[in-house]
This record gives C-alpha cells, structure tokens and sequence, in this order.
C-alpha cells in the first residue's frame, strides 16, 4: 500500500485500541466505519458508556470521515448488511479492515480452574472473541480480494506463547495470531496482507477507571501497581496500525505477530506523551527476570 487508506472498518471501534486505531486512521483522511453494539440509543451488555458516534467524531476531529454502524459481528447477517452498504457508499472499496471485536471482558473467570468457571459465559467469550472475525473476515475480506490490495490487522493480547491465565482468554487471544497467519497464508497471493497485532500494558477506558485516574493523571496508579509505570495510551497501538497501513513493504510482515512497542521502534511511533513504552522488554526483564519493579526504573522502559 503507497497511498493512505481512503476506506476502512474497524471492527470494535468502540473503544479502547479500536477507538484509537479508527481515530489514527482517520488522521489519515480515511473514511472509516466505525463500528460496535453501544450506541447513543443503547448500551450494550458491557454497560459502558462509550458508543461508536463517539468514536466517529473522533475520526471527523482527526480529519478523516467516521461513520457509526452498529453492528453485531457474531451475526453472519449483520456483517453481510455492513457489507452491502460499503458496497453502495464506497464502489466496495475496503483498504484496511480491523478485528478488534472482543466484548468479553465480563464473561472470563480467573480465579478457579476452567472445569469450574460457568461454560454458557465461557463459551459466549469464545464465540464474541474468534467467531466474530471469522464471520467479519467472512463478508469483508473479498472485497480486498477483488481489489488486489488490503490490510487485515487482527487485534489481540499478547504475542507469545504464555498462558494468558485463564483457559478461554487464553483460547481467544491465542487463536487470533492464528487466524492472522491462516489469513495471510490465502490471502497473501491474493495482494492482501493480513497481521496480528497486540498493545502492552493498555491504559483504556475501562482500565483507567478501575485505578481511579484519567489519561491526564494516570501516573498516580503506579503506586497501587508498579508495572502501570510502562503502560500506553490506546493512541501507541493506533499509529502502529496508520505505519502499516502506510507502509508500500507490509507485506512483509504478513502472518506475524507484531506488536505495538516494536512497531514504535521500527516505524520511529512515540505515544502521545512523547514517550516510547518497551512492554515487551518490561516483561522479559522485570516480570520473567524476577525483578524488583519498585527498584526498577522506568524511564529506562520508556
């Protein structure tokens, strides 16, 4: 891809890193269907109150064109219908396509081993987290197809082989590098580069307000939690997506498991503090090394 996108869906654009990567896209000029269940009508059962006409003005704010559609993307028929409209609004263009479709948060037990978490949430997690990009993939990926060129970028938590501390999480986040590199496998032939794509230590909404702190006083949680020290904006991820989406040599990543820090060291990324958080490194160092976090710098993360 030389040219920026002029069209893309971010699947999950509600919030946190999904939000983050439509409003870097539309930094862009792209239009960009922002899509998600929470609307300004309704919340979905995540409860929250980020709705996806938020995220659409964000993209209008940053100079691209947001377009809210709420959208169930564990609904083959929704999907499909999301399909048709870009396909009579935009000639059925689609540069760069994003599953960032999650909604699970609510659903995965941690304490306790899988046998004893409850099976109907478990597997509502599964079908939210792998099921809604296979049907999303399903609909939209052949519009790239037809084009020749494109982007697939699969969002998940994590790029190593780590347990990720609950069975089903687990599950998701791993089979989601999966899907990155079966996709790119078919559609790497095809002109279209498909990548998985993880954040670190993520300062969203949700996590933000479980500390108690805004984006604009955050550092006061590294008391209760030493590791939010190398923590980023949702903002990191969202420019590692607009580099790749930019980038005429993307293909060369496809199938990888990429990263947010590693992105910001080869693109040259700084979160919007100025910083460049190495989670990767943190975690090698300081939680697989056994360190003292409280003794470690952090500005040497960062």
């Amino acid at each position: 891809m030389t040219d920026a996108p002029r069209v893309a869906v971010v699947a999950g654009a509600t919030r946190g890193a999904g939000r983050a990567i439509a409003i870097a896209l539309g930094a862009l000029g792209a239009t960009v269907y922002c899509t998600g269940r929470s609307t300004r009508e309704g919340r979905s059962e995540m409860d929250r109150p980020e709705t996806i006409e938020g995220t659409a003005d964000r993209v209008d704010a940053a100079g691209g064109r947001g377009v809210a559609v709420r959208c169930d993307h564990t609904a083959p028929a929704a999907v499909a219908a999301l399909r048709d409209r870009i396909l009579r609004d935009e000639g059925g263009r689609l540069d760069v396509l994003v599953n960032d479709v999650w909604g699970g948060d609510h659903l995965v037990q941690w304490d306790g081993p899988f046998w004893e978490h409850d099976l109907e949430r478990s597997l509502k997690a599964v079908r939210n987290g792998i099921e809604s990009h296979l049907v999303t993939s399903h609909a939209l990926a052949p519009l790239m197809v037809g084009a020749g060129s494109g982007l697939v970028v699969e969002v998940t938590d994590g790029v190593r082989d780590d347990y990720r501390g609950s069975l089903y999480y687990d599950l998701v986040k791993a089979a989601v590098i999966r899907l990155a590199r079966a996709q790119a496998h078919e559609l790497g032939p095809r002109g279209v580069t498909a990548v998985a794509l993880t954040p670190g230590f993520l300062r969203s909404e949700a996590m933000l307000e479980h500390f108690g702190v805004t984006e604009e006083t955050w550092r006061d949680a590294v008391a209760a939690d030493p590791h939010f020290a190398v923590s980023e904006s949702p903002a990191y991820v969202g420019r590692a997506v607009a580099a790749l989406a930019t980038d005429p040599d993307v293909a060369r990543h496809a199938g990888g498991a990429l990263s947010s820090w590693g992105l910001a060291a080869e693109y040259g990324i700084d979160d919007v503090d100025g910083s460049r958080p190495d989670w990767g490194r943190w975690h090698a160092e300081v939680l697989d090394g056994g360190r003292d976090p409280r003794a470690t710098d952090p500005a040497a993360y960062r």
